[in-house]
């Protein structure tokens, strides 16, 4: 068995797509996944299994999910080593104090062809990014909510992405680590 991270998009976002976190445990758990735990509403949970295919596992959730709640979330599953790889590649190790502000974007796959021109272009002047393999680093002191990079990166990535910020990647990885 081993520990895995599914990182949900999409869910209890503006009153759409609710989908209450005791019964994405019930869901998870009756797809056989074991040792089931959440993370705040919007959609983290970590758990093992002894299924290797995460492609497989990764739709067969979102299946449940629209056969029960009647939409189908974008689920992007982490294995522990994946979570603990971009923790230890963080790029701005000294925002870790500030964690709110420095955001790690998990991706579908590595981008072929990222236009890392554009992004450039649209950070502020108290912006910083790096691509690391999968996953996007973003700091932005100022916030992302009104950052035109954050807004724009995962298109001109060229793939799906779903951003977690520094404090909420070190919980989920210590949440599953305690499941080993």
């Amino acid at each position: 068995m081993k520990p895995y991270i599914a990182l949900f998009r999409g869910i209890n976002v503006g009153g759409k797509n609710t989908l209450p976190m005791k019964e994405l445990v019930a869901m998870l758990e009756d797809l056989g996944l074991q040792k089931v735990k959440t993370y705040i509403q919007s959609g983290n949970a970590a758990f093992v299994s002894d299924d290797k295919d995460v492609s497989q596992l990764s739709n067969q959730i979102r299946v449940v999910i629209k056969k029960r709640r009647g939409f189908e979330p974008y689920v992007l599953l982490l294995r522990l080593e994946d979570i603990e790889q971009a923790i230890q590649r963080n790029p701005f190790p000294e925002a870790e104090t500030t964690p709110k502000v420095l955001h790690a974007g998990f991706l579908a796959a590595v981008p072929e062809r990222p236009d890392m021109k554009k992004l450039e272009s649209l950070k502020s002047d108290s912006e910083r990014f790096r691509l690391v393999d999968r996953v996007f680093y973003l700091h932005a002191p100022d916030g992302v909510g009104r950052s035109k990079l954050a807004a724009n990166a995962e298109r001109l990535l060229g793939v799906p992405m779903t951003d977690r910020n520094w404090s909420t990647v070190t919980t989920i990885w210590r949440m599953a680590q305690a499941l080993k």
